[in-house]
C-alpha cells in the first residue's frame, strides 16, 4: 500500500496521466516542488457538449453479438481502472488516463439523431446498444437525462434496444422500460465485477456498490425487466474466485441469465492499470500481471478476435470452467428472451419535441 496518503487520488481510478499517442508533446511534472505543484490535484471533472452528425455506430467485432451501438456520453465518472474505452479518449485530444473520467462529452443531440436514423430508407431494424464507450447511466445522465430521451424514442418507434450499466440511476426510467418490455424490445446487462467493497471503492471508485446493484437487479426483474448479470472483466489474482458467488447471487435476486469477460490491457491501459495495480496491491503485482499475460499468449494486449475477449489456455479454461460450472448451476432452465424485430414502426413525420 501507499506510504503517503497525499500521493493517491481519492474517488480516482487513473493515477497518472498516460500521454496520447496522437499528439507530440504531453504534460508531466518535473519537479515535485515549486511550479509545478499544481499538476499533482486531482483534476475536477469538466463536461463539454459535442453536436456529431450520426450517432448509430456499426459494430464490426464479430466477439459482440449485436451490430449497433450508441453513446450518449464520451468519457466515464465511473473511473474503472480497467476500461477498455479508456483509449478511444485519445481520438479526442485527451489521455486515456485521469482525462477519461474527468474530461467528459455530453451529446444532447442524440435522441434526435437517432429518429433521423430510424426514419431513414436504409434503416433495416437490428438490436442497438447503450453504450459501448461508456455507461449511459453514469452520475452526468442524472442531470442530462439523454438517455430517456433516447429510450422514448425507442418507445415511439418500437425499437429493440439493449443496455448495460453499473448504474441503479436505470430505475429511474422503469415506466420506459416496461413499456419496451411488453414486446420484448429491451434487455438490460448489470455489470458486476466484484462483491468485495473494498477492492469497488479501489478499481471502481465512483460506481454503485454490488449490494445496490444487486437490488436494481432485483427491482428490474420484479418489474418484468428482462435483466441479466456481466461478470466483467474478471482479473485473475483479484476477482477470478468471485464468480460463483457473483452468480448466485445474481440469480437470487432475479436475473436471467449471466455473462463473462476476461480483462486485457490494450493501449495506455497497460500503463494506466499497471501503475493502479502497484499503488494498490503491490503485493500481487507481479502475480497479477503474469497472470493478465498468460490469458493472451504472453501479452497483456489482444486484438486477436475470438481470443481478446475470452483468452485461452490452461488459466483461461480453469475459469471458464468454474463460470460454466457456476451458470448451470445457478441458472439452470433460464435465459433471456429474443429481441422482438417485428413491432418496429416505421414512418410518420420527424419529432424533434423532447
Amino acid at each position: 500500500m501507499l506510504d503517503r496518503e497525499e500521493e493517491y487520488f481519492k474517488g480516482r481510478g487513473a493515477q497518472i496521466q498516460s500521454g496520447n499517442r496522437f499528439l507530440a508533446n504531453r504534460i508531466v511534472t518535473e519537479h515535485i516542488e515549486g511550479i509545478d505543484e499544481p499538476l499533482l490535484l486531482s483534476p475536477k471533472t469538466e463536461v463539454r457538449i459535442e453536436h456529431p452528425k450520426t450517432i448509430v455506430n456499426p459494430i464490426t467485432s464479430p466477439d459482440i453479438g449485436l451490430s449497433f451501438s450508441l453513446n450518449p456520453y464520451q468519457g466515464c465518472e465511473h473511473g474503472c481502472i480497467y476500461c477498455y474505452a479508456r483509449n478511444s479518449h485519445e481520438y479526442y485530444g485527451y489521455t486515456a488516463g485521469l482525462d477519461f473520467e474527468t474530461k467528459l462529452m455530453a451529446k444532447p443531440d442524440a435522441p434526435r439523431l437517432l429518429e433521423k436514423k430510424l426514419l431513414s430508407k436504409s434503416w433495416k431494424v437490428a438490436p442497438i446498444s447503450l453504450s459501448g464507450n461508456t455507461d449511459c447511466y453514469q452520475p452526468l445522465e442524472k442531470e442530462m437525462k439523454i438517455t430517456r430521451e433516447l429510450l422514448k424514442v425507442f418507445v415511439r418507434y418500437r425499437h429493440p434496444v439493449g443496455l448495460i450499466t453499473k448504474n441503479s440511476l436505470i430505475l429511474r426510467d422503469l415506466d420506459l422500460l416496461k413499456d419496451l418490455a411488453s414486446e420484448n424490445l429491451v434487455q438490460v446487462y448489470l455489470s458486476i465485477t466484484t462483491l468485495d467493497d473494498e477492492l469497488r471503492r479501489k478499481m471502481e471508485p465512483r460506481t454503485a456498490s454490488a449490494a445496490k446493484r444487486l437490488k436494481t437487479l432485483e427491482s428490474l426483474a420484479k418489474a418484468g425487466i428482462p435483466v441479466a448479470v456481466m461478470n466483467a472483466p474478471i482479473i485473475p489474482g483479484l476477482n477470478h474466485h468471485e464468480i460463483p458467488a457473483i452468480l448466485k447471487a445474481s440469480s437470487d435476486h432475479g436475473a436471467k441469465g449471466a455473462g463473462m469477460i476476461v480483462v486485457r490491457l490494450n493501449g495506455k491501459l497497460e500503463e494506466i492499470f499497471s501503475d493502479w495495480l502497484q499503488k494498490n496491491y503491490p503485493d500481487r503485482f507481479q502475480k497479477v500481471m503474469h497472470q493478465i499475460a498468460e490469458l493472451h499468449g504472453g501479452k497483456v494486449q489482444d486484438n486477436e478476435f475470438g481470443r481478446r475477449m475470452k483468452g485461452e489456455g490452461v488459466l483461461a479454461e480453469s475459469i471458464h470452467q468454474l463460470f460454466r460450472q457456476a451458470r448451470k448451476r445457478y441458472f439452470q432452465d433460464r435465459s433471456m428472451p429474443e429481441f422482438n424485430l417485428k413491432a418496429f414502426r416505421k414512418g410518420g413525420n420527424l419529432s424533434f419535441d423532447y
